[in-house]
């Protein structure tokens, strides 16, 4: 995702009542945007609710702050919830708007590397302690591939052909492709690593609240179907939100969540379903991965089906 300069939220909420927090992973982007379309078509309120979404940036610490009250919900990917779970975090996830991960590998197109089996003799930028970059380690033989610590920037991927770096594909090609780069997205999820993305969380207290968890998940479900049928409403909302973002990005990314919200359990069941196969291979892969003891919490107890509004 872009490492950009967060401008001050725009204020998008009624004016009246306490108002219920989502505290977003990351500064307002495509991934967000069923929570912003949510916003524009007065999806909350029309249900009672004064929702501020809440800027994130890096290292934001959203399960903490859901799992304080410092936020009534928040914005997280699925393994980030097993992990907390395992540490004693009481988090639980709601709503799994993305269902394949965006997370890429992104090399130049005149490298000829076609695949993630094809990363060797490069130089690849990557955050060395994440779960996804130990499996690419224990799954591929990386021969020849010097790791250096991930930026955020793409300045040095467009400074040489042998350079690769982790990408969120609906952000950081579309930037080094406005550069000038021939950019090739290899998808970690082509391997089986595909933790839920942009996923709806709660505390266990507030989860208690089923009125008030139903309204939250009920309204955001649909901003997400309002938000894959038309991205404008939320986008306008966004660049408000975060001035470092345009609207060509916007478009980029919302063309990329389209081929990412959707699969046959959505086909099935709808937007931002969960399932517990899902769930529980990603906890079964973070155990192999070394990331998660074998007498870690049931994945049960990260996430409830409860609140998904019927297809």
């Amino acid at each position: 995702m872009i490492r950009s300069t967060f401008a001050a939220l725009a204020a998008c909420t009624m004016s009246s009542g306490a108002a219920t927090t989502i505290a977003l992973n990351w500064f307002p982007e495509a991934e967000h945007g069923g929570f912003f379309a949510a916003q524009a078509a007065g999806l909350y309120k029309a249900k009672g609710l004064d929702v501020q979404l809440l800027p994130g940036g890096p290292g934001a610490p959203v399960l903490q702050e859901v799992a304080t009250g410092r936020a009534d919900f928040g914005v997280s990917n699925a393994d980030e919830v097993l992990i907390a779970r395992a540490q004693g975090v009481p988090v639980v996830a709601l709503l799994a708007p993305i269902q394949t991960s965006p997370r890429v590998i992104m090399v130049h197109e005149e490298s000829g590397i076609k695949d993630l089996a094809g990363l060797k003799n490069l130089t690849l930028a990557i955050e060395p302690q994440a779960p996804f970059t130990n499996f690419l380690k224990k799954k591929l033989p990386l021969m020849g591939v010097r790791f250096v610590p991930y930026t955020g920037s793409v300045a040095p991927f467009l400074a040489g052909k042998d350079f690769a770096q982790q990408a969120y594909s609906i952000s950081e090609p579309f930037v080094a492709i406005q550069k000038g780069a021939k950019v090739r997205n290899l998808y970690v999820s082509e391997l089986g690593y595909d933790p839920y993305t942009s996923v709806l969380v709660v505390s266990e207290k507030t989860l208690k609240d089923t009125a008030l968890v139903r309204k939250v998940v009920e309204a955001s479900q649909e901003g997400w179907v309002k938000y894959l049928e038309d991205s404008h409403p939320a986008d306008a909302l966004i660049r408000e939100a975060n001035s470092q973002v345009d609207q060509a990005t916007l478009d980029y990314g919302h063309t990329e969540i389209l081929k990412l919200a959707r699969d046959a359990d959505t086909d099935k069941w709808g937007i931002g379903v969960q399932t517990a196969a899902r769930w529980n291979d990603l906890r079964t892969q973070l155990i192999l991965l070394g990331v998660l003891k074998e007498n870690s919490p049931s994945a049960d107890l990260a996430w409830t089906g409860k609140f998904q509004p019927a297809k």
